[in-house]
């Protein structure tokens, strides 16, 4: 007769104990047991009962505990080993607890609450072989989380275990990437996966790992995104007028824009795709370095009213051309134009997306040419990033606006001239060009609140101008959701994200902006410049940060200045010294009270002490 209690069915099975448990309890019992029933009640249960996770049972130092889902077993573990290294850090080694956790998906037998069978013991012997703050799992665990979850997974082999039969293919993590796990909902919708080998083996959950750059290790191209993946490059000008240039550069960088809104595809941001502007490129090469499936190459002839758009694209594995087109219209249905080639592109690389996405192709633009004209024209100085192309730029924006008043990027645009002039070249404005600027800002949001660039760019301006950092993280997540593929945006959310104090949320945008960008200095010196604001409140690699800083842009005053403070946290006086004097030569009219505008936007107040406490050791005049 069968037992009903006795059932059978797959389960994710998780194993954890503490490591050194008889150590650490010979050494102090009482000192062992209260904190280890503190970190029970308030961090590993509440955490699998987050999850869904059910208590099958626990010994002195280990637990035993079934997940209906691997993913959310891994997302549980992740999380209880991020929160255990904080706890941990301002404690002496001899205090600290740490768990050893294995993950198996296996047939159990549950027999009166508890359950039984190789799931169970595979994922015992799995717990044993992980390394301290880690988790081993194995290959059927892997298979289900590794394209749903942005963590860094090591290839352990096949490994022999106690009283296993067969051997067992194992993945550890260890936290060398330090980013939590991403929940794909509204707001990190269409998020690719993407490794980074290149980290550091070991930091807190709150520290900070080396970004994934091509930049910063050639010899590392990035890893092919598990989506489609494209690069557009720099269209040839046929105009026979090289002044016409920035209108090529102008369609280019609509075309992206139009790829980027098709979730189901990765794309490359403009900056990295124009590193190959007027250079014979190996379509191969491209590939690899900016790491993409496809690239899409063309030109653009303008003559008078008439244009014509000729694209192709090319598999950049193998060089073979997909697919080729040429495109006619006017200057009135330029838009479309785009579109058309945009769309044209999407159903060569994934006919099924076609119907699915064709709606992200729709926007609102310009229905005046010259004020587009002019906007075309702002976005060019824009890119040459300097003072006075930035002033030039703004004045562009500003016509194009009293051309077509309804046409909300030129005000965006032109408000963000603004915020740059003091971000990137220490210029203040006075509250009334502030006000302007919100004005602005508010008032694209108004005509454009569905626009995806419009609200990145808005994110930045209401988060900093108008110090409301938490709206301008929201305003970043709006756009993400619209345009997932969208550089400014990801960089623009870390940054904010960092002043609000998530640091997890912020090194993953930070990452995500320069993965869409491998080749681009100028969004690699704005990531930079997150992670270097997140070093103020850790204190870790402050100098490390400053120099991966400066190497791309000499005398960036942010890196300037944490370089100068990192060596005389160090007592590197030398270093300080020079360091000191490349400050008052690069920027001898530097004031502290600019320092603390421009610093002191942090939400917490013991990141705002770290900071103030930064700049009082900065020695310039106030």
């Amino acid at each position: 007769m069968t037992d009903e209690r006795v059932q059978r069915r797959l389960a994710a099975v998780l194993a954890a104990d503490v490591v050194g448990y008889s150590r650490l309890m010979s050494v102090d019992e009482e000192g062992t047991l209260a904190p280890l029933n503190a970190v029970r009640r308030e961090t590993v249960d509440p955490k699998i009962s987050e999850y869904g996770g059910r208590i099958v049972k626990t010994t002195g130092d280990g637990l035993l505990v079934e997940f209906p889902s691997v993913v959310q077993a891994m997302r549980c573990a992740v999380d209880v080993q991020e929160v255990m290294r904080e706890r941990n850090r301002p404690l002496p080694e001899s205090r600290q607890i740490a768990f050893r956790i294995g993950i198996t998906l296996g047939d159990v037998i549950v027999e009166n609450g508890d359950i039984f069978g190789d799931g169970v013991n595979i994922a015992a012997r799995l717990e044993q072989i992980a390394s301290p703050g880690g988790i081993t799992i194995s290959h059927r665990v892997y298979e289900d989380v590794r394209d749903r979850l942005s963590i860094e997974l090591e290839d352990g082999g096949e490994q022999q275990l106690k009283n296993i039969s067969r051997p067992v293919q194992v993945w550890h993590w260890t936290g060398s990437t330090g980013r939590k796990f991403i929940r794909y909902d509204a707001r990190s919708n269409g998020l690719s996966h993407w490794e980074i080998k290149d980290l550091p083996a070991k930091h807190e959950a709150n520290s900070l790992a080396a970004p994934g750059s091509i930049l910063l290790d050639p010899a590392k191209p990035p890893v092919l995104p598990s989506k489609p993946s494209i690069a557009v490059l720099p269209f040839q000008n046929m105009s026979g007028d090289r002044e016409q240039d920035y209108f090529a550069d102008g369609m280019v960088e609509d075309i992206i824009t139009a790829l980027s809104r098709f979730r189901s595809l990765f794309v490359i941001a403009r900056n990295s795709s124009f590193a190959y502007k007027d250079k014979a490129v190996d379509i191969r090469q491209v590939g690899r370095e900016l790491g993409v499936r496809y690239v899409l190459e063309g030109s653009v002839r303008k003559a008078g009213s008439h244009v014509r758009i000729s694209g192709q694209l090319i598999e950049a594995a193998t060089g073979a051309h997909l697919w080729a087109d040429k495109f006619d219209g006017t200057l009135e249905h330029v838009f479309e134009l785009q579109d058309t080639v945009a769309a044209g592109v999407v159903s060569q690389i994934v006919p099924q997306l076609m119907l699915a996405d064709a709606d992200q192709l729709t926007r609102k633009s310009s229905d005046s040419w010259d004020s587009y004209d002019h906007y075309l024209r702002g976005l060019a100085l824009v890119h040459r990033r300097s003072i006075e192309t930035n002033k030039q730029a703004q004045a562009e924006f500003e016509a194009a606006i009293r051309l077509d008043p309804s046409f909300a990027l030129p005000y965006v645009q032109a408000a963000f001239c603004v915020h740059n002039r003091y971000w990137n070249y220490l210029q203040r404005y006075s509250e009334d060009e502030r006000t302007e600027a919100i004005r602005l800002t508010t008032h694209a949001l108004e005509l454009a609140p569905n626009d995806d660039t419009v609200l990145g760019l808005a994110a930045y301006i209401i988060g900093n101008m108008n110090d409301e950092v938490e709206r301008g993280v929201a305003l970043a997540d709006r756009s993400l959701h619209l345009n997932p593929n969208l550089l400014q945006a990801w960089a623009i959310k870390g940054y904010l994200s960092v002043l609000v104090g998530d640091l997890v949320n912020a090194r993953e945008a930070l990452d995500q902006a320069i993965r869409l960008s491998p080749l681009d200095k100028v969004s690699l010196v704005g990531a930079l410049r997150g992670y270097l604001a997140a070093s103020l409140l850790t204190g870790e690699d402050q100098a490390a940060w400053a120099k991966k800083l400066l190497a791309l842009n000499p005398t960036d005053v942010h890196g300037l200045l944490t370089l100068y403070d990192a060596a005389l946290l160090t007592g590197a006086t030398e270093e300080a010294s020079s360091t000191h004097r490349r400050i008052v030569e690069s920027y001898p009219n530097l004031r502290k009270s600019l320092l603390r505008e421009m610093y002191l936007r942090y939400r917490r107040p013991e990141h705002q002490a770290m900071v103030q406490a930064f700049l009082n050791r900065i020695d310039i005049p106030e």
